[in-house]
């Protein structure tokens, strides 16, 4: 007879969001990763909450706007039972437009917002940067009210302090018989379930970022050449990051990191002078339809999948925990098309 009704592999933002949600809805929850917490992609620096832009409107985008407007009461409720911040804050995002064609697609995405996200948020064309002193080809910048920034390792550590203020604790190895095991173990997950399945269905992707010594708390994040620029509340600012599909070291930083670094100082001059604290480096896994994977672990009774966050992970949690903890507890199955651990097989 099982001794817990869930047990969370993968202390990660989807093992401990999907752990959270199971536990706010009175399920019995085992979290389990030798690692610990966020000894993964989830220890990151970056923490960019940005929307997919608002046109050719598919449910993966649907999916992640619910998860964006989710987010701000999301995470206030972890903060509010773990006496811990987790740096998230709704303070949109500003790209600036190179030419008069980049303003008119800029428009064009901003109509298409006022129909998909409604009153929610907007996407709007402005000749402010909003506090930043960063130059437009144009004159213009994109001005989203939908993008949020957060700080992955100290949200992680908010979610766990949370989840150990209910009795749950992040422990080295299973210790009880489970009624469900859900796999939320990234990139290595992926390497599991690619060998399971005898082929590739998801694999680690390299990023690595930046962290400086630079106060712009409460501005809006960067979307500049490519680069994110995301404030953190902590006085820091986070760069990044680079997408690599081969590498040597997965954890090590290099010249391509350097390179996002100029991009960035070369856009924002102010941060020429700050100093570089932490440079991050680590797998991000990406499925093969690039969406996350969810639901059933096929010909697995009782074990399920939650991965394939890749460069969204964060801002699709929210929304990812809700629906996962409905299909384990209740078999309440809400996962989007696409989503589905099948659709990569």
């Amino acid at each position: 007879m099982a001794s817990v009704d869930v047990s969370v592999r993968g202390a990660g933002i989807f093992g401990l969001s999907v752990a959270w949600a199971c536990v706010k809805a009175g399920a019995k929850v085992e979290l389990v990763d030798p690692n610990g917490v966020a000894a993964g992609s989830s220890g990151g620096v970056v923490g960019a909450l940005a929307p997919h832009v608002p046109e050719n409107w598919n449910p993966k985008k649907q999916f992640q706007l619910e998860s964006l407007l989710l987010a701000e009461e999301f995470w206030a409720d972890v903060a509010d039972v773990s006496g811990t911040a987790s740096g998230y804050i709704r303070a949109g995002r500003i790209q600036p437009l190179a030419d008069m064609a980049a303003v008119a697609l800029a428009e064009e995405r901003g109509r298409g917002a006022a129909r998909l996200w409604g009153t929610s948020a907007k996407w709007h064309v402005t000749d402010s940067a909003s506090g930043w002193q960063i130059g437009s080809g144009s004159g213009q910048y994109v001005h989203d009210t939908l993008s949020a920034h957060i700080h992955p390792r100290r949200a992680c550590v908010s979610l766990a302090a949370a989840l150990a203020a209910r009795g749950v604790k992040v422990q080295a190895a299973p210790e009880s018989p489970a009624a469900a095991t859900v796999w939320a173990t990234g990139a290595t997950g992926l390497a599991d379930l690619s060998h399971a399945a005898g082929k590739e269905i998801g694999r680690g992707i390299k990023g690595q970022a930046a962290l400086l010594k630079l106060d712009r708390a409460q501005l809006p994040q960067l979307f500049i050449d490519g680069v994110h620029i995301v404030p953190h509340l902590d006085g820091t600012i986070a760069i990044g990051s680079t997408t690599e599909r081969e590498f040597d070291d997965p954890t090590g930083t290099d010249a391509l990191l350097d390179d996002v670094v100029a991009r960035a100082t070369d856009a924002v001059p102010e941060l020429r002078a700050a100093a570089v604290l932490l440079r991050w480096a680590g797998l991000r896994p990406r499925a093969r339809t690039r969406a996350p994977m969810l639901g059933p672990w096929p010909d697995r009774p009782g074990h399920f999948v939650a991965n394939g966050g890749f460069k969204i992970g964060f801002g699709m949690a929210p929304k990812i925990a809700e629906v996962m903890a409905r299909l384990v507890l209740d078999e309440q199955n809400e996962i989007p098309q696409g989503f589905h651990v099948v659709d990569n097989l």
